[in-house]
């Protein structure tokens, strides 16, 4: 596992940057590219700092933020430096109409209403706009440049796509390594689900079982992280698992953490990569 990975500049509900050291050991050099259409916060992505990349996410604005991250971050960076941290600022900025706004200035809002809103949420009214409340003092600070620079210099490598993870997954070849977070939707009722259920629902399991399929057929690596739960029992059905432990903070508090079970499922057994 790279040991000097780059920090994501975004906080994200279920992250999995607590699973670094163990996600990494499904990663080989020998790969030549690494594919994510699930991206969130993309923590792997910044920890492996592959040579070439595809991320995706069904969150138009993420990805919209990562492309002015790398294609005018001097301009974003000049945006962001006109916020100040506050629940004025924030909820003023929150009840903007993202729309008019510059490109470079809506991933400037972005960011800033992702580093200061409750627990990292990203969640929208039925009007699609944002409406997550603020986070208080416990929220930490905007990026700071530096880790901005690091951040656009790899993104330098990526595709990025807007859309549906089956449009992101058309494009895989051989030779790539396709790591797949998709939200959670589980039935278990001790499960913390981090996002609206109905952005990914069983059909959407069922899909996503069948590009593992696929990929499989197709001798492509592939690595699932996914609750414990009935679906992803569907899931692991003849694919390689592992069960790891994350401690979930669902209440903003430190103190109101749980832990929970989560299963890593692969078509490739990672002992090898992780004896490199």
């Amino acid at each position: 596992m790279p040991d000097n990975g780059v920090q994501p500049f975004l906080r994200w509900a279920g992250s999995k940057r607590q699973l670094l050291p163990v996600l990494s050991g499904y990663w080989r050099r020998e790969y030549m590219r690494y594919v994510e259409p699930f991206a969130g916060s993309a923590c792997l992505f910044f920890q492996l700092r592959p040579r070439q990349a595809i991320l995706g996410d069904i969150n138009a604005d993420l990805i919209a933020t990562y492309r002015e991250i790398r294609d005018r971050l001097d301009d974003v960076i000049s945006s962001l430096a006109t916020l100040k941290k506050g629940r004025d600022e924030y909820l003023s900025l929150r009840e903007a109409d993202p729309t008019s706004l510059t490109p470079t200035e809506r991933a400037a809002r972005f960011i800033y209403l992702n580093r200061f809103c409750f627990n990292g949420l990203y969640r929208t009214n039925l009007a699609g706009r944002f409406n997550v409340p603020y986070g208080g003092d416990k929220a930490g600070n905007l990026p700071s440049d530096d880790a901005l620079r690091k951040a656009s210099e790899l993104l330098q490598n990526a595709q990025l796509m807007a859309g549906d993870f089956g449009n992101v997954l058309e494009l895989v070849r051989p030779g790539d390594f396709v790591y797949m977070d998709p939200p959670f939707a589980v039935k278990s009722r001790r499960i913390f689900n981090e996002y609206d259920p109905s952005l990914f629902g069983p059909e959407d399991i069922r899909r996503l079982r069948g590009w593992m399929e696929a990929l499989s057929e197709r001798n492509v690596p592939f690595l699932v992280s996914y609750a414990d739960s009935e679906e992803a029992d569907s899931l692991q059905e003849g694919f390689y698992t592992e069960m790891v432990t994350v401690r979930r903070n669902i209440a903003g508090f430190t103190g109101s953490r749980i832990k929970s079970n989560e299963v890593l499922i692969s078509n490739t057994h990672p002992g090898a990569a992780r004896e490199e």
